[in-house]
């Protein structure tokens, strides 16, 4: 610590500072920038109008969006003449885009299907309501295919735009869904937690249908009681025999046993698919709790029909159960285009193994391997091959750079980030790479590199398609503060890297929703249990958002929960994002292959972190060394466990 940490008012003054460093100094103008940016934030319409005018600074687009944006969220004040105008000039852009959506959104709720149709064609990745509008535009000018194209709607949208209903509608009132298919939505609506949207559906329903609306509410508020009311009758109709159904799927998402204990005295009341379907939903809230009967569970639930979660579930509950032969019926169930997905197909393959079709299960390891996810290199490994770094792509040229610092669009976002207005920045940058090049991209991390703008280098460098540069894609910043405390505290240190590009791709003044701040994404009440736990003296956030105390810190949790679950590093980096507690809990009774306990992971958070954290580790590895670490090696086994009490702190990013 003493070479680490000099004293805390240095830290609280580096991370003040850090701020205002990167990437250049403040330049002429900026101040009206900010200014307008108050003024939108505010509402003050007065003052949107004194700095729309241009001014000779290379932001002069946000100020003038700000103020046609004020003025299109207004009904009836916006000049169609004006917007139209800033999107000719501003062509291409990202604003541009924002701007149009919202002009279109103000169109469609007009119903102004006329001019909403000639501006649409310009959107290049319309967000769902968007498609909504297009799809009322064009039935409102009679074109025959619109329906026939939204039917794809009733079974995927679950979020459901306001947009969104007049196109739903119309699939009921044409006759394109009926029957089994709003009865279906209903449930994946309630399922979802959507119950406005749910409301809706079943006013849709004829009205012989037996299903009282008011009583939606009832079940999802009560559904403990809803069931103990239910009258003798309640299944003389679908409707009836549907609100059971719907108030037992919420019973199960609170206690899954006490869902199936009710519904075992009510089974006989049910169809044989309908008990498909209650046992299926029970199964799923069961083994999101990674309860031992949701295997037994989803097998009685048969061939229910089953969303893209519930059947992930599915196999995770096999895998838990170590029934291969459950896994390959689980995973050959799911539909398309989700089995085709790696992870999906790496467990299929594994199946495959265990059930000694070694042939089948070599193709599909050959076809999945080679990529740099977690399955890909699981995969590589099951064929013998460890990870190796693809050949790295030729320099970036002098006139490649210089194109890539002429990009109107990343000048844009090095002037934002400069102005600490980093989603804005963020998105500018975003939306310069789309459609370019290789060549292009790996031009544009260079640059992001060279300007300390590492998240956005990262970003440039992973879409490359042809030509990669993995120095780049995964970049190594701060070494003089990683490496050192690394070795302190004997880890690895590209297990280290590969969890700080996870946590905040090495951008130090990073801050996530819930409060946790810097490299490795510390929360601030972590930061203070880590500073007593240490001895050290005078601890305050600053110390979060500077480089050399928040590794310290961050590589300090990491030894300590690393001690205290067995020294496994899979264990740790579930720990590190869910708490060590979590992790100890998400143990089984039995021992367990790493890559089940990481699949089997309850939260979809940390699960897709753990799967990051280990693979960015092996290919840090490969770059530090020169050989790639094995993936399957460090997943290794869990140890018996679950339960028992948690001394190891909090997590450091969620608590």
């Amino acid at each position: 610590m003493k070479t680490v940490i000099k004293n805390s008012v240095g830290a609280v003054l580096a991370a003040a500072l850090w701020c205002f460093i990167q990437p250049a100094q403040a330049e002429p103008g900026d101040e009206r920038i900010i200014a307008a940016r108050e003024a939108a934030r505010t509402g003050d319409r007065k003052g949107l109008a004194a700095y729309a005018s241009p001014a000779g600074h290379v932001l002069d687009p946000y100020p003038e969006y700000w103020a046609l944006s004020n003025q299109i969220a207004r009904p009836g004040e916006a000049d169609p003449a004006r917007v139209r105008d800033f999107l000719r000039r501003q062509s291409g852009s990202w604003l541009a885009e924002k701007l149009r959506g919202e002009w279109l959104r103000s169109l469609g709720k007009r119903a102004d299907w006329s001019a909403f149709a000639a501006e649409y064609p310009l959107m290049e990745q319309p967000e769902q309501d968007l498609v909504c509008y297009q799809y009322q535009a064009r039935m409102a000018n009679g074109d025959p295919l619109a329906l026939a194209e939204a039917r794809a709607l009733w079974n995927l949208l679950i979020d459901t735009p306001e947009a969104c209903t007049p196109v739903l509608q119309a699939l009921v009132r044409e006759g394109m869904v009926g029957g089994e298919d709003l009865w279906l939505r209903l449930r994946r609506l309630v399922e979802a937690r959507r119950i406005t949207a749910a409301k809706a559906v079943a006013g849709w329903l004829p009205a012989d249908s037996g299903l009282v609306l008011a009583d939606l509410d009832k079940l999802n508020n009560a559904p403990g009681t809803y069931l103990d009311k239910l009258p003798l009758n309640f299944s003389v109709t679908r409707g009836g025999r549907e609100l059971a159904l719907l108030a037992l799927a919420r019973v199960a998402r609170d206690d899954p046993q006490a869902a199936f204990l009710r519904f075992n005295r009510l089974d006989e009341r049910f169809s044989g698919a309908e008990r498909s379907y209650i046992m299926g939903q029970i199964a799923w809230q069961a083994a999101q709790r990674l309860m031992p009967e949701a295997h037994a569970w989803f097998k009685a639930a048969d061939d229910a029909p089953m969303g893209e979660d519930q059947a992930a579930w599915r196999v995770r509950a096999a895998l838990r159960a170590g029934d291969w032969r459950g896994v390959r019926v689980a995973v050959e169930a799911m539909g398309l285009p989700q089995r085709d997905l790696p992870d999906w197909q790496y467990w299929l393959a594994r199946a495959l193994q265990a059930q000694g079709q070694k042939d089948a299960a070599r193709r599909i390891l050959e076809r999945i391997a080679g990529n740099t996810g977690f399955y890909p290199i699981l995969a590589g490994e099951e064929l013998g091959q460890s990870f190796s770094l693809p050949r790295r792509a030729r320099p970036v040229q002098a006139e490649e750079l210089e194109l890539v610092r002429q990009s109107p669009g990343l000048q844009r976002a090095l002037a934002l980030f400069r102005l600490d207005m980093r989603t804005e920045g963020s998105r500018e940058w975003n939306w310069s790479l789309r459609n370019r090049d290789d060549r292009f991209l790996l031009a544009a991390a260079q640059f992001g590199q060279e300007q300390g703008l590492y998240d956005r280098a990262i970003y440039a460098a992973e879409r490359t398609r042809s030509e990669h540069d993995f120095a780049l894609r995964y970049l190594m910043p701060f070494r003089e503060h990683v490496e050192p405390n690394a070795r302190a505290q004997g880890l690895e240190p590209g297990w280290v890297y590969g969890l700080i590009r996870q946590e905040s791709r090495f951008t130090p003044v990073a801050r996530s929703s819930v409060g946790a701040q810097g490299l490795m994404q510390i929360m601030p009440t972590t930061g203070q249990w880590l500073a007593g736990k240490l001895s050290l003296k005078g601890y305050t956030p600053g110390w979060l958002q500077a480089p050399d105390t928040n590794v310290y810190l961050g590589t300090s949790y990491m030894r300590i929960i690393l001690d205290g679950l067995d020294r496994h590093p899979l264990l740790a980096s579930a720990a590190y994002n869910a708490g060590p507690g979590r992790a100890k809990r998400w143990k089984a009774a039995r021992p367990l292959e790493g890559a089940v306990y990481a699949e089997t992971i309850p939260f979809n958070e940390t699960r897709d972190y753990v799967k990051k954290v280990l693979a960015n580790a092996v290919i840090y590895g490969a770059l530090l060394d020169g050989k790639a670490p094995s993936l399957k090696a460090t997943l290794g086994t869990v140890a018996p466990g679950g339960g028992g009490a948690d001394n190891a702190g909090p997590g450091a990013g969620l608590e």
